[in-house]
């Protein structure tokens, strides 16, 4: 047996997302305060701080404020792009109405928002943490979580580097290394792999309700300056998903920096028809007329794909374990009608730092930062998600439109200060589908190649980039259930559901179906890990390094 090298640390955050580079200052910050050093370090598995950053984005900024109040005048790139506009249009198939602002509570309206790349916020973020001390290891991507006799989280190792597609050793191998740590926090995004087995081991999900996710399908795109605004936000309902009973979700138009816009399709988890094909529908989407107007004469330049937890307040579950706690995405903290979770994020990840601080600090190690959740239960954190509990489960309930209305209702309440008596609950995606003989076959258009694309092309334009000679990272736990029951069943919807062709049944003309996984195209979205219906598809970390590499996403 290969012996691993072991490094240090008081604490170890696994993810160079936006919880994890708040924590990690705010570590830093407390400790100088108090006269004190705290060593902290970040692993990232992507190439890069910011190369696996996916979102919209429009940031409200409150948790940046108070993290780092000078950030307008510092360089961050955020700062570039202040909302100007809001929009919410519901679209019907040709045309939209264009919900008033007097309708909709005054948090919905963005104001003092900014729209940019979270990914450059990301790396701007990193720069900051790096100054004040914190070791920043992108490429090295968290593969086991380490436990000690008694149990206890004592920090986690890097994957191997070097190994075959069959296991074998090749000539460049080198073993993981040991990072130990007195606290660690899990700060992977949506459906971490890492965080589903501490949510696994430690039983945290037991007083929640499971999660619940939607898959983000990002484009970005150079378009006629004439008819760029920037500042302008605009967030769509109905049509496509109302054509196909069963889904729910929405759209975005942000208008950014350098006549550029971020545009986006959101298609909640839960939907019910096997043939339905997220990443189709962001494509039929973009057809619309007032969406396809703005894009005219443009160009796409980037692409990718991400799962966003939609569960909101009943399905985040216990924050900590003996040794760690779980911050941002990894325990769900986005508010949905506001569809913004990186200030929630922020938070998070802060409130967990000074809870680490004090321990650390008090000579304690690898207990629970029960400090964490008593501040979150205080914090404006939970407030807002309170307000929005019900909106996701009212919209699945009872459709987009008698949904919304319902939703709109509830918000106003909350938002008034009259608290609804009830807390809706959410049932786990992969338990969703119908038979393929209970639903109508969906007929997508073919990609025109100008403003429709297909997703072997959209893909390329993510740099998503594999080692060829790896093993595969997209595991079965049964390699039989894809063609003996999924297929049969649903017509196996992995070909689908993934939003970059990974899966394929081949063989099916000639009567010898058999499953395909090609691995070296997936784009980290963890799509496949949700909505598999019989849960056997577990997604495990690649080689650290492999993946996309947005630019500026």
């Amino acid at each position: 047996m290969t012996t691993r090298e072991s490094m240090p640390y008081e604490v170890v955050i696994v993810g160079a997302g936006p919880a994890g580079l708040s924590a990690a200052i705010r570590l830093k910050q407390q400790a100088a305060d108090k006269g004190a050093d705290i060593s902290v370090c970040i692993l990232e598995k992507g190439s890069e701080v910011g190369a696996h950053i996916l979102s919209g984005a429009v940031i409200d900024p409150k948790s940046l404020d108070e993290l780092l109040p000078d950030w307008r005048t510092e360089g961050c790139p955020l700062a570039e792009v202040p909302v100007t506009e809001n929009h919410h249009w519901v679209l019907n198939r040709k045309g939209k109405v264009n919900l008033p602002h007097l309708l909709t509570p005054s948090f919905l309206h963005n104001k003092g928002t900014y729209t940019g790349s979270l990914g450059n916020l990301c790396r701007w973020l990193a720069g900051k943490a790096e100054e004040l001390g914190v070791e920043i290891f992108p490429g090295f991507a968290a593969a086991e979580i380490l436990f000690d006799d008694d149990g206890r989280v004592m920090g986690v190792a890097t994957g191997d580097m070097g190994v075959a597609r069959d296991g074998i050793h090749k000539g460049d191998y080198t073993p993981g290394l040991e990072l130990h740590a007195k606290y660690t926090f899990f700060s992977e995004g949506c459906r971490g792999h890492l965080s589903k087995e501490i949510i696994r081991t430690f039983d945290l999900a037991k007083d929640s309700d499971p999660q619940v996710y939607g898959l983000g399908v990002k484009e970005l795109w150079d378009i006629d300056p004439a008819l760029h605004s920037p500042g302008r936000v605009i967030h769509t309902q109905g049509w496509p998903l109302t054509e196909t009973e069963g889904s729910n979700g929405g759209g975005w138009i942000y208008h950014q920096a350098n006549g550029q816009v971020s545009i986006g399709f959101v298609t909640w988890l839960s939907y019910t028809n096997p043939y339905l094909s997220p990443f189709q529908e962001m494509q039929r989407w973009k057809t619309h007329p007032d969406v396809a107007a703005m894009l005219k004469g443009g160009k796409r330049v980037s692409y990718g794909a991400r799962a966003i937890s939609d569960g909101g307040l009943q399905s985040i579950p216990k924050l900590v374990f003996p040794g760690g706690a779980l911050i941002g995405d990894s325990a769900g903290f986005l508010n949905v009608p506001r569809i913004k979770g990186t200030h929630t994020a922020m938070k998070s990840g802060m409130m967990a730092a000074d809870a680490a601080v004090e321990a650390i600090l008090s000579q304690r190690s690898h207990d629970e930062l029960a400090a964490y959740p008593a501040a979150f239960e205080a914090s404006w954190v939970k407030k807002e998600l309170s307000v929005v509990r019900n909106v996701v489960p009212l919209m699945k309930r009872f459709g987009d439109f008698l949904g919304s209305a319902l939703s709109g209702i509830t918000m106003w309440a909350e938002h008034l200060g009259i608290r609804m008596p009830f807390t809706l609950h959410h049932h786990p995606d992969h338990e969703s589908l119908w038979r393929k003989d209970l639903v109508k076959p969906i007929v997508y258009p073919k990609a025109d190649g100008v403003l429709t694309f297909d997703r072997l092309s959209s893909v390329f334009i993510s740099n998503t980039n594999h080692e060829e000679d790896q093993p595969v990272h997209l595991t079965l736990r049964d390699p039989n259930i894809p063609v003996d029951y999924d297929l049969p069943m649903y017509d196996e919807p992995a070909q689908r559901y993934c939003p970059a062709g990974v899966y394929e049944i081949v063989g099916e003309e000639a009567g010898d179906p058999k499953f395909v996984i090609n691995a070296q195209n997936c784009v980290h979205c963890k799509t496949c890990d949700i909505k598999d219906p019989t849960q056997n598809i577990n997604w495990v970390v690649p080689e650290g390094g492999g993946g996309p590499n947005y630019p500026n996403m």
